[in-house]
């Protein structure tokens, strides 16, 4: 936890401005965006979700910029993976590290809610230019020019995102673009980069949110089954008949709820960096072999038995699809193979983080003061409120990497150890073959 933090410390005491700069930079662009994506999204909600992404993917930059600016103060992954100064070398390496990182981030961008406020934050922008359409509309009605501007109103759904033959279609074009990207990346012009980030954006922002729609629809069609309200009766006839049982029982679902958000993010954060940083170190490969069976052993007979252009396409899809996840397995492994001990600091500092951005939060509300909310509140509270972000994200970003560079330490000492043990058992045979002759290192007398 010490070295965690002496890393950390370094890393913000040198990069700080840097750091700032591409926070703010983020916000404003993430902004812009939505402002955009709403204004189009008032005449064609298809048309407006495919700009949304992209603000998603300006903060996503952002961070990676920021993970990136830290790495030549990471002594640890610097060891391993030395940073290289080319410039050609530092922009891929840059991209790389983008395009890993989409699928992760969009993911804990849905879990801990950031894509539904950017979702609240487009939707009001779409009926905000929706009702504008509608008072020009009725404007121009009065004024006997009926139907000048209807045709301006929009397609009616608000710029909502559903689950249609248009949106399946969108995945697959661009999923099958971005991986012609891949294939053909060599032969491409380098400006193709950045349509290839976008199109990675779009197809696992749609199928996040689709896959976010349907998991919905199954939530509230399981809530809705007899068994579930027979499960609540039963529950409640129980722990009305015994006050303290329910007092355990919500004493552990209260439990288990914060316990899961506190330790849950900042192993969320570190998978991330991990992902970022990931092409610096991997694990072992996992073994797969033992996995089979009667099923199995069919479904691999009827796939050998495809023609061989088929199976090339198919193995090439394949590969690209589990490549997405890798890296995510790889983090996940680094951190287990780092023990519990330093993952659990690290929880802990992150929590002590979060307890320090809402005591500020609270602090800056109690400063400011009592005032009205129509002239004042409306007015200054997005500027009032964006200095606690200013103040603890790039401080989040610095514990973040020094975390990651911890656990990379502690990996260098633990396969340090394990060479000199293996060393010293070399070392310790030789001399006993030296002593007893070659028979004793052999066995045979």
């Amino acid at each position: 936890m010490i070295a965690v933090l002496q890393v950390a410390g370094r890393l913000l005491w040198r990069h700080w401005p840097v750091l700032l700069t591409w926070y703010l930079a983020a916000l404003l662009a993430r902004y812009a965006l939505i402002e955009v994506a709403g204004f189009v999204g008032a005449y064609s909600a298809v048309a407006g979700s495919l700009l949304l992404p992209l603000a998603i993917l300006a903060r996503l930059i952002a961070l990676v910029a920021m993970f990136l600016v830290l790495r030549d103060g990471m002594r640890q992954l610097n060891a391993i993976a030395p940073l290289t100064t080319e410039p050609g070398a530092r922009r891929r390496e840059f991209l790389d590290a983008l395009m890993t990182g989409i699928l992760p981030f969009f993911a804990f961008y849905a879990a801990w809610g950031y894509l539904r406020e950017d979702a609240v934050a487009y939707t009001a922008r779409v009926l905000e230019v929706n009702s504008g359409l509608r008072w020009q509309e009725a404007a121009e009605e009065i004024l006997g020019e009926e139907g000048v501007v209807a045709e301006l109103a929009g397609d009616g759904q608000v710029g909502e995102l559903t689950i249609t033959p248009i949106t399946i279609a969108i995945v697959v074009v661009a999923f099958v673009l971005r991986w012609l990207w891949k294939r053909h990346r060599e032969q491409l012009p380098r400006w193709t980069g950045g349509l290839a980030a976008y199109l990675e954006a779009l197809w696992v922002y749609y199928t996040v949110t689709v896959v976010g729609l349907a998991l919905g629809f199954v939530s509230s069609w399981v809530g809705s089954r007899q068994a579930m309200v027979w499960l609540a009766d039963f529950r409640e006839a129980i722990t009305a008949g015994f006050a303290p049982l329910a007092w355990i029982w919500e004493g552990i679902e209260w439990f288990l709820g914060e316990a899961g958000g506190i330790i849950l993010l900042p192993v969320a954060w570190l998978t991330i960096a991990g992902v970022i940083y990931g092409h610096a170190v991997a694990p072992g490969s996992v073994s797969v072999d033992g996995i089979g069976g009667e099923a199995v052993a069919r479904a691999r007979s009827r796939y050998r038995s495809l023609p061989s252009r088929v199976r090339s396409r198919l193995a090439d899809i394949g590969s690209d699809l589990v490549s997405r996840f890798t890296p995510i397995w790889n983090a996940l492994v680094l951190m287990w193979r780092s023990g519990p001990v330093l993952i659990g600091g690290f929880v802990l500092l992150y929590t002590v983080l979060l307890a320090v951005e809402g005591l500020l939060e609270w602090g800056v509300t109690r400063v400011v003061g009592p005032h009205g909310i129509d002239e004042f509140w409306l007015v200054w509270d997005q500027l009032i409120l964006l200095i606690v972000p200013l103040l603890i994200e790039p401080v989040r970003i610095a514990l973040i990497a020094g975390g990651y560079d911890a656990v990379i330490g502690r990996l260098i000492v633990r396969q340090g150890s394990t060479m000199s043990r293996a060393n010293s058992g070399i070392r310790s045979a030789e001399v006993t073959s030296t002593v007893n002759g070659p028979e004793a290192s052999s066995g045979t007398k």
